[in-house]
């Protein structure tokens, strides 16, 4: 893709489902996941020092990702009767890598999940998307004072970056 002229990502609006085994699959998410992907949200940021969970702002943050696709997308690890997991992908441009960058947020399994492989699988499903589509490079942010949460990172090949975040917000 040419760098030059207007920016236009192409990217299926669906990605191939993965079986994990009988009873689980990798799949995107669809707008009627909606209530159980906010559920994991508000899960995931009630541990996290940083963000502070609001039903309202994950039900918008999620809708946008779900309805604009060319911004991102969710995939959730699902049996027939529930989701399991989550994990969030942002579609953004870097000029050091010269073209598509992921920015993985919201990696979440249920408590009652956890364990069992799914969250590597999830990643594992995300590295396969990025690579198959021509991403650069996927970036993500965990928390600082969270060791599991970086050994599991770390497991799966994701290093430690010399830069830090910074964050500058705006309203509420």
């Amino acid at each position: 893709m040419p760098l030059c002229g207007p920016i236009r990502m192409e990217f299926s609006n669906t990605a191939p489902i993965k079986p994990l085994n009988q009873r689980a699959r990798i799949e995107p998410a669809t707008i009627d996941d909606l209530p159980r992907l906010v559920d994991l949200t508000m899960a995931l940021f009630e541990i996290e020092e940083d963000f502070h969970p609001d039903r309202r702002k994950q039900e918008r943050g999620l809708r946008a990702i779900l309805e604009q696709p060319n911004r991102g997308r969710i995939f959730v690890v699902r049996t027939d009767y529930e989701i399991m997991g989550m994990v969030n992908v942002l579609f953004t441009i870097s000029t050091a890598m010269g073209g598509f960058v992921i920015l993985l947020e919201d990696v979440i399994i249920h408590p009652d999940f956890r364990r069992q492989g799914y969250g590597s699988q999830l990643v594992d499903y995300v590295i396969a998307f990025a690579q198959r589509k021509d991403f650069k490079r996927i970036t993500l942010l965990t928390d600082k004072i969270s060791e599991e949460s970086q050994r599991f990172f770390e497991s799966l090949d994701f290093h430690h970056s010399h830069m830090i975040p910074m964050r500058r917000t705006f309203g509420d």
